[in-house]
Formats: C-alpha cells, structure tokens, sequence
C-alpha cells in the first residue's frame, strides 16, 4: 500500500506487485531470474515506454533472436470478451453475417450516427463526393489489371525488361554515329 497525501488529506493508492520469471539469454546460455514489478504495465504502449529499453533496441534484439518470446499482459475481461467475439467470427464464418447484421453496420455508418462525432461538419461539408448509399461489401473482385507507364509520355513502360524494337535501335546508333561528325 502506498500513502500520498495531497491537500492535508491522506489517501491509500494500492498497487499490485507480481513475481515474474524472466528468461534471458547470457554468454553462458540461459540463464532464469526472477523480477519483481509493482505495477506491471498492461499495454503494449506502456511495454515498449519502459525505461530499460528503448524501442530500437527492442525491434532490434527481436529481430537479432536475442528476444525469444514475448508477454503481453492485459486486462483478463477485456481478454475474454475479444475471445467471445474471435470465437464467434470463426464459427460464423465470413458467409454467414445475416442480413440483420449487414442493415446495423449500414446503420453505424449512417448521417443521423455521425453526428456526434468531431469529423460530422467535414464530412457533411464535402458531402458530394461521398456515395449516397455505403455498401456493405466490396465489390467483387474482377481480375482486370492495367499496367501503367512509369515516365510520362514513354511509349513503352519503363519496367519491361526485352529490348527496344529494331528500329528504335537503329535510330539510336544513327544519332550517336552523327555527334562526332557534327562537331
């Protein structure tokens, strides 16, 4: 338990203190080692904000293997209910969303919704470049692909690899043979 007193009052702040078991890896092997955190961060925010190692250094010792597993603590009723809900996504499967659930999304998104959100004075604003009706779904996938030219005004895009036609080629070696002659 800690004291803090503020303004001639007294208060009890509680804190947790939680015994973990750290495994690191040292220039002998492995070695296990306890720690003890009072307060233990839950968030991946607070992990990475902690004063022991920077976030660069993190990345890096993760990527080098020098990290080899890693623990995110977190509330267990929040874990729980996002749980419920993967379990509920996988056992319904992306076919099965009736059309009851497709009409409340469409709903989510509807103007009346919006309005108390900070972004509805924008959004009403450039109203005529948004769709009228928010489909519920992307549309399917038509297998059309366009290539596009890297260089503006190339007749040919800039990534193909084969060689230019014969006659290009030509055209090319006639300007450069006529450079030196033209002094």
């Amino acid at each position: 338990m800690l004291q803090a007193v503020s303004a001639g009052q007294a208060q009890l702040l509680e804190t947790t203190v939680e015994t973990l078991s750290i495994l690191t890896r040292t220039d002998t092997g492995l070695q296990c080692r306890k720690m003890a955190l009072e307060s233990p961060p839950t968030l991946a925010s607070e992990l990475t904000s902690l004063p022991a190692m920077s976030w660069r250094r993190f990345a890096r010792d993760l990527h080098d293997g020098r990290i080899e597993q890693i623990c995110i603590r977190s509330d267990v009723e929040r874990m729980k209910s996002e749980a419920e809900e993967l379990k509920q996504l996988v056992t319904e499967g992306a076919d099965a969303l009736s059309a009851k659930s497709k009409q409340e999304r469409f709903d989510e998104q509807s103007w009346d919704s919006l309005k108390s959100s900070p972004l509805y004075e924008v959004l009403r604003e450039y109203k005529d470049v948004l769709p009228d009706d928010i489909p519920a779904e992307l549309p399917e996938d038509k297998g059309v692909q366009h290539e596009m030219d890297l260089v503006p005004g190339t007749k040919y895009c800039a990534t193909r690899q084969w060689p230019p036609p014969r006659e290009e080629v030509k055209a090319i070696d006639d300007f450069f043979e006529s450079r030196p002659n033209a002094g």
